[in-house]
């Protein structure tokens, strides 16, 4: 069983930067990859960004590619998504997500755990 606990969202101007913290619970977390998803109001949750176990492969969605990084460091239980130059597009509630169970890894549905959502508003 892992626990994942979300944070650091706010409300920033575009063009600026936030970092999302995911800090996890459970012994097993550092074997895991760990993806980022968002869902804005009406939207279905979409896939942002994953790394795998030892955060030494990584993934982005095209609209986020050189503007946000994802990166983990498990010696503290912690994944981070730094989001440079927001836009309001990138407006939603962001979510971490670890438990991978196959299949497409841009499907919400092929994860086990996931937080509750940070909530991150970037304002035109």
């Amino acid at each position: 069983q892992v626990q994942l606990v979300e944070s650091g969202g706010g409300l920033v101007q575009a063009g600026g930067s936030l970092r999302l913290s995911c800090a996890a619970s459970g012994r097993t977390f550092s074997t895991y990859a760990v993806a980022w998803f968002r869902q804005a109001p009406g939207k279905e949750r979409e896939f942002v960004a994953q790394n795998n176990w030892s955060g030494t492969s990584t993934r982005y969605r095209d609209s986020v590619k050189g503007r946000f990084t994802i990166s983990r460091d498990n010696a503290k239980n912690t994944v981070y998504l730094q989001m440079n130059s927001l836009k309001p597009e990138d407006t939603a509630v962001y979510y971490c997500a670890t438990g991978f169970k196959g299949g497409s890894d841009s499907n919400p549905r092929m994860y086990a755990y996931w937080g509750q959502g940070t909530q991150v508003t970037v304002s035109s």
